[in-house]
């Protein structure tokens, strides 16, 4: 699809896949590492981010792989909700949030724009 042998070579996937790699990280070695259900949700929706994007581009679809993208987005918002409560109380500085956020905004643009161009191939 679109050119590229496999999703590895999705810069958006490349991209969310740091992402998760990055939450993972923060969540270990911080107050987020000691609550449990704030940090298993934080992985989850990161992972499934990137999780998203491979299993939506394998399904050779068009129109299945803009759901996984959805389905990527909701995710991504969901995680920008959790780092918003692990900032206000105080589990990530705000320096960390804005660099955390920087990227969560970067891979939502990147979603937005394979969206428009997989809606424009149909």
């Amino acid at each position: 699809m679109g050119g590229y042998q496999e999703f590895r070579e999705l810069r958006v996937w490349q991209e969310a896949k740091e992402l998760a790699v990055q939450i993972y990280k923060l969540t270990t070695n911080t107050n987020f590492a000691r609550n449990y259900g704030l940090r298993d949700q934080a992985r989850r929706a990161a992972v499934s981010v990137a999780s998203n994007i491979a299993e939506g581009y394998e399904r050779n679809s068009n129109k299945d792989f803009i759901r996984y993208l959805l389905i990527s987005k909701g995710s991504l918002s969901e995680l920008r909700t959790q780092l918003e409560i692990a900032l206000e109380i105080g589990y990530i500085d705000g320096k960390t949030f804005e660099v955390i956020e920087e990227r969560c905004q970067k891979t939502t643009a990147m979603l937005v724009n394979l969206i428009k161009a997989r809606k424009e191939k149909n």
